[in-house]
């Protein structure tokens, strides 16, 4: 009876102050409450209760209607090396995802999930294992960045929707996030300072470049011709390069936003000279940038790193502005997917 009723309340957390403004005037009460409850779900209150400055019959009412649930830390690995810091969070249905700390001298960034698990299938990434188990709300996905920040004392500066999960196939929970994570009276991360990852799915492109935010859209490429790219990525036999290029191009032309295109370097795969050209001659059209990964071993792959420094250059030579992402963490199961994987594992799941 007890889940029942908490299953019937809503997530304030995923609220904008305008809406919990509308709440509060449809119960009689004073709209600017509304800025006062947004400022502290913003510091991350646990529950209602702490909310002193808001009158004790207004907290009770609230608390019968929204839940507030902060994840928890199942797991916490922090680097020797570098000082990247690995967050497992238990969500309230009792799932968990992952996002990473990682800190550069332009500042922090914060690498967080955007769903339980993922159905998209890449051979070289850890976080599709066990495949698709839901999406995440917008509080979740904002909470990965609050709870880091509290936990860690480090202030975030940046955003990657890297982590665990499609984020295009999590459209509108993600579109929500970035108004939340973006308002004024909240984190108010500039939208220049996030990066949203995904695999290629076109129409989800096509109506992200109408929302014609200012954020960085990542392609995860890793191949630039189909036969290479469907045996990485399956989501190229339904969305293939030519008709993902088209996409990016209409995305350009829209927004005027370069595009980062992320290549994970894989041994023998895509690291040819062949391919280096192929990859160039996509582009150009788009001026685009290259974000090449050094592969991380992924215990039970047959996959190795390819010579990242090697296949830069051919690039650059070619024109092609091209870099190689610096790895983090690598002690302590950075990428994505690792580290829930490994305590699922242990866990006997």
């Amino acid at each position: 009876m007890q889940n029942a009723e908490k299953e019937i309340k809503r997530d304030i957390k995923s609220m904008l102050p305008e809406e919990i403004g509308e709440y509060l005037v449809s119960i009689g009460e004073k709209k600017f409450r509304a800025g006062q409850i947004f400022k502290w779900l913003t510091m991350g209150v646990g529950s209602f209760d702490e909310m002193s400055n808001i009158s004790k019959a207004l907290r009770e009412r609230l608390d019968s209607e929204f839940y507030i649930v902060p994840p928890k830390v199942i797991r916490k690995q922090q680097s020797a090396i570098d000082g990247t810091i690995k967050y497992l969070w238990q969500l309230r249905d009792g799932n968990a995802v992952e996002s990473v700390l990682m800190k550069y001298e332009h500042g922090n960034t914060a690498c967080v999930s955007s769903q339980v698990g993922c159905r998209q299938g890449c051979i070289f990434c850890a976080s599709t294992g066990s495949g698709l188990v839901r999406n995440l709300t917008a509080s979740e996905i904002l909470d990965q960045v609050r709870y880091t920040e509290l936990d860690s004392g480090e202030k975030i500066s940046n955003i990657v929707l890297m982590g665990i999960g499609e984020p295009l196939e999590n459209f509108d929970n993600v579109m929500r996030f970035l108004q939340l994570v973006n308002h004024k009276d909240g984190m108010n991360i500039g939208m220049r300072h996030i990066s949203l990852s995904t695999c290629g799915l076109t129409e989800r492109i096509d109506k992200l470049s109408e929302y014609d935010l200012q954020l960085t859209l990542s392609i995860s490429l890793h191949a630039p011709d189909d036969e290479t790219r469907s045996k990485l990525m399956p989501i190229n036999k339904k969305h293939n390069v030519a008709q993902l290029m088209s996409a990016c191009r209409a995305y350009y032309e829209k927004t005027g936003r370069r595009i980062s295109f992320e290549y994970a370097l894989i041994d023998g795969v895509n690291d040819s000279p062949e391919q280096a050209k192929l990859l160039a001659k996509l582009m150009k059209p788009i001026g685009g940038h290259v974000n090449i990964i050094p592969l991380n071993n992924i215990e039970g792959s047959p996959l190795k790193p390819g010579d990242a420094k090697a296949f830069m250059n051919r690039l650059c030579d070619m024109g092609v502005n091209a870099t190689v992402r610096r790895r983090l963490g690598s002690d302590i199961d950075a990428a994505c997917g690792q580290l829930r994987r490994k305590t699922a594992k242990e866990n006997g799941n």
